[in-house]
Order: structure tokens, then sequence, then C-alpha cells
């Protein structure tokens, strides 16, 4: 099945980019007649045959639109702080788009060792992890946020902090509630510090633990994604 991002798809005829035109032709070697399938990453998931196999313009003929292809019934946001080896950070992002997640907030928290993104890097690894995974929706990326400014930001789901110190937490898989939006913390190699912790908690969120095992950072989002969406199922 060969998936292609339309993001501005809208009439019946699409005309690929050039990239994307000589992926199609030069690379897959696709011609005229040949099906295959558009996601524009907010849902829509379209099948389409080849008109004219141009390298340059390859023009589709759009059909069997499909509108929220693949919806759920709730939002899974996650904040995490971006790994010091971006190529880290760049696997939770494919792990996590595959699985299943509608939104990422790149954390700057107290202890980051990452300051900066490229967000475009990122959005590519995002792109062909939504394809690779047969999905029409592409993720938020959001820009880097600082943490004061992302437990104030009003959210009206379930809202937890992953963290390693001491202190009452619950399991994650015990407190999620099926169906209900969810808004997740997790903090960087370093951890949050007891201030942040007792900041978000003044906020609203839940303190949660993952599991016995110390992961890294990468890992635990991972692990909080999993956990949600298997929830869920």
């Amino acid at each position: 099945m060969h998936i292609f991002y339309t993001p501005d798809l809208q009439d019946d005829t699409y005309r690929l980019s050039e990239e994307e035109s000589k992926h199609c032709v030069r690379v897959l070697r696709l011609t005229e007649g040949e099906n295959l399938f558009l996601v524009d990453g907010k849902g829509l998931f379209c099948e389409a045959v080849i008109i004219n196999a141009n390298p340059k313009a390859c023009l589709l003929q759009v059909r069997d639109k499909k509108s929220n292809y693949g919806k759920k019934d709730y939002q899974l946001i996650i904040g995490v702080s971006p790994t010091k080896n971006i190529d880290r950070y760049e696997w939770f992002l494919e792990k996590a788009t595959e699985i299943g997640i509608d939104a990422v907030i790149p954390l700057l928290s107290r202890y980051s060792e990452r300051k900066e993104i490229k967000p475009e890097r990122l959005e590519k690894v995002m792109i062909s992890a939504m394809k690779q995974s047969i999905k029409a929706y592409l993720p938020v990326l959001n820009p880097m946020q600082a943490f004061k400014k992302t437990i104030t930001t009003p959210f009206a789901g379930q809202r937890f902090i992953a963290h390693c110190n001491e202190g009452e937490k619950l399991l994650l898989r015990d407190a999620v509630i099926k169906g209900k939006d969810v808004f997740i913390l997790i903090g960087p190699e370093g951890d949050f510090s007891t201030e942040e912790v007792e900041m978000a908690v003044n906020e609203g969120f839940i303190p949660i633990s993952l599991g016995d095992s110390r992961l890294r950072t990468e890992t635990a989002a991972l692990v909080a994604c999993h956990t949600v969406n298997l929830i869920n199922q």
C-alpha cells in the first residue's frame, strides 16, 4: 500500500509535489492507472488513481474519500523534555505516532539537557510514521514550551505528572479512565525538580508512576503512550 501525505487535499484531482512525484514515478515506478492512497493529516483518507505519471508533477484522480478515518473518542497529549541525543526523541515521536498520540509538547524544564529543537526534521519523522502505520491524523508538534506555561494551560481532561521523586503516586494504568482526554508530563533524564512537581500538583496534576523500573525519558514517554492506548482499546 503506497500512501502519500497531501495536507492541502481538497478537490477531486490532485497534483503531487515535485518531491512526491519523483518518489511516486521514479522510485516506486508507479504508472497511469495504478492506485495509491492519500492522507491529509486531519482525518481524511482517500484512494486515488494516477492519470498522468509525470515525475515532476504527478496528477491523480481522487476517489473514495473517508473523513475522520481512525478517529478516537479521546485525546492524548504528552509533554516530554527533548533528549540530549535527539535521535532518541525522534524514536519516541516515530513510535508514539504509530501507536496513537494527538499532540506532543517539547517541554523545557529545570534539568532539560536540550534547549532547542528543529521542528521540520521532527515533523518529517512523524509524517513518515503516520504513513507507515496507515493513519490519517498527524499529531501536532507544539513549539518548545516552558514548564510553568505548560502546567497553567487549561485542559479539561485527566492530567498526570510522572516522576521518580519520593511521595505517593498512582500507577498510570490504574489512574486512566477509558474515553477521557489525557495529558501526561514526562521529565528529562534528570527528572523534574521537587519544586516543579509541587507546582504541577498545585495546578491539579496527579503524580503517577510507570512501574518499578527507572526508565529513560523517551522510554517513559512511550510507555505512557502505550498504556493510555491499551486502556482505551
